[in-house]
């Protein structure tokens, strides 16, 4: 690449700032700096909170007020960003900056279809009549990975499995060909199967098109996988940048030898998951040990026999037609569906997007009713044939996780009383005081300080605003989660730091946990047993250690040979 040519993207000595209630200011950026020029994909890694998300915000100006640029310069195709506008002359968002974020439901508008939504910006931009931009949305949607695309394109958002409204928003995203895209965890919420035609097409777009891509991401298998460059922040600062084979495979910083030692294995099972530096020490620790400390021991005199039994479930989604009257197309999410979950035990559910996961979990926790078959709870049956209601004790003793932090947490509420609302709703303190005592303790176990409490949801990033819905679901004191995609937007520190902490409690008091997650790597260290489902069915079910060496359905070896990895790195590294 000539000289002469200004890169994609350059940010010099990048510093941005929050002023505060109390007239302090919060620097969340400083003296960042990286370039990304044509064709290349450069990966943005760090814990959450580090400023990843706030240097792509930077870039699309689209920081939230008060934030601002205080120092430093942002040039997009050697065109200078105006820190006041947010904007470079010539430079249009949409066009010219494609945009992909961490939340595919809150970037999709609810009331408008997938193809209003697709062809919006490109009869805008590209100039293109009704019916060729619908021909681009249609292959759009094919490129990305979208099953019926046909059917799909006149579907709403909320009709969609959160991998698939992520695909939307990257096809969205690329509908103008932008010279510069920012995408801001595009893989979070999908399966290895998506993920995988997900980054090839990111790649082949960088090969082929010449597209730059920003690539903001705590999955560092990703990053291994298809970046050229990398850089790793901490605390708002880059505490390492180069290629990405070079820094994988000798990293010089402390956090960043830390943060890549960290990140879970798919090859071996290890106890418990690497926690980075000190971090699982001090108030965090101590507020875990009290939670186990104060949690009751499950009841384990059930003769052996299973906490949670799925029998034969079957769930149908019909969707109405536009004419009053007309017939609705039947979909079925959940096909004839059996496993059991043993007390104490931690039970994984894989398989790619859109399979029925999600849809088996909101029936165990009682927010959809089955179409056929039943749930049953210790003998109990909570869903579907000879249900009963739930109420007291039953209610509590099954909570949930759920896969989207932004909308799981009541943005009108102070974090202090989303997680004291539980303890209060089924006594578990004597007084107020005990009550904000346990919230402090919640928060503190989830590595965030306990001054979070006074504030609102909006002011956390989306990985901490998980950690506080892990917290929520932790203070009922339930003796099953459903933990739906619970560190899908975690960086593996804290998602280390979490996943300890629900071993410990099982650990401690015989916690049971239905595990769905698209990450096999996380699933192998964690599950005790899993079950594999393709299409609403489950295709098959195994000891974790004898599914991962030795899978027996064709799906299964499918999955595990998609999952992008450091151990070639590491071999390497080790060889080496």
């Amino acid at each position: 690449m000539s000289a002469l040519v200004p890169p994609i993207l350059s940010i010099d000595n990048l510093r941005v700032e929050y002023p505060l209630a109390n007239g302090a200011i919060f620097t969340a950026v400083e003296n960042a700096s990286l370039v990304i020029r044509s064709g290349e994909i450069h990966a943005l890694v760090g814990e959450s909170g580090a400023g990843k998300t706030t240097i792509g915000n930077a870039v699309m100006g689209l920081l939230e007020r008060p934030g601002r640029i205080a120092a430093g310069s942002i040039h997009i195709g050697g065109k200078l960003l105006d820190p006041t506008k947010g904007s470079a002359e010539g430079v249009v968002l949409g066009r010219d900056v494609g945009a992909v974020f961490q939340d595919p439901m809150t970037s999709l508008n609810p009331l408008f279809t997938v193809e209003s939504q697709l062809t919006e910006t490109m009869r805008s931009h590209l100039k293109l009549d009704r019916a060729a931009a619908r021909a681009r949305a249609l292959s759009l949607l094919e490129a990305v990975g979208i099953p019926e695309p046909e059917r799909r394109i006149k579907a709403y958002p909320h009709q969609l499995a959160g991998g698939q409204r992520q695909r939307v928003v990257i096809a969205a995203a690329l509908s103008c060909d932008p010279k510069l895209v920012v995408a801001d965890e595009p893989t979070t919420a999908l399966d290895v199967s998506v993920q995988a035609q997900i980054l090839k097409l990111l790649r082949d777009l960088a090969d082929t098109r010449g597209i730059g891509i920003l690539l903001v991401t705590h999955n560092m298998g990703v990053v291994a996988q298809i970046a050229d460059r990398v850089t790793i922040m901490h605390r708002g600062k880059v505490v390492e940048t180069g290629p990405t084979a070079e820094v994988l495979r000798h990293p010089k910083a402390p956090y960043a030898k830390a943060l890549i030692g960290a990140v879970p294995r798919v090859d071996i099972r290890l106890d418990r998951f690497p926690v980075l530096g000190d971090e699982g020490k001090g108030r965090a620790a101590e507020a875990r040990a009290a939670l186990r400390a104060k949690a009751e021991r499950a009841d384990e005199s059930s003769d052996g026999a299973p906490i949670l039994s799925v029998e034969n479930l079957c769930v149908d989604y019909v969707t109405s037609g536009w004419i009053p009257g007309s017939r609705g197309h039947r979909f079925r999410a959940v096909d004839g569906v059996s496993f059991s979950v043993r007390s104490g035990e931690i039970f994984g559910l894989v398989g790619e997007s859109g399979c029925g996961k999600t849809t088996i979990a909101n029936v165990v926790s009682g927010l959809i009713k089955p179409t056929a078959g039943r749930v049953v709870y210790r003998g109990q049956p909570v869903a579907g044939e000879g249900a009963t209601s739930r109420v007291g004790p039953l209610r509590q003793a099954i909570q949930m996780i759920f896969q989207d932090p932004y909308s799981s947490l009541n943005g009108r509420m102070r974090i202090g009383s989303i997680l004291a609302e539980p303890i209060l709703f089924y006594r578990l303190a004597a007084t107020t005081a005990e009550a904000r005592d346990d919230v402090a303790r919640l928060i503190e176990a989830v590595g965030i300080e306990a001054e979070a409490a006074e504030r609102y949801p909006h002011a956390f990033s989306g990985g901490q605003r998980q950690r506080l819905s892990i917290s929520r679901a932790l203070g009922a004191r339930p003796k099953l989660i459903v933990c739906d995609e619970p560190t899908s937007s975690l960086d593996v520190s804290v998602q280390a730091q979490i996943l300890n902490l629900l071993k410990d409690l099982r650990d401690a008091t015989g916690l049971t946990l239905l595990f769905i997650s698209h990450d096999l790597a996380v699933v192998r260290q964690m599950c005790d047993r899993v079950a594999v489902m393709k299409s609403g069915k489950l295709v098959e079910e195994a000891a974790s250690e004898a599914l991962f060496e030795a899978p027996q359905h064709p799906y299964t070896k499918e999955l595990l040979a998609l999952v992008p990895t450091l151990e070639r790195i590491r071999g390497e590294t080790e060889a080496a």
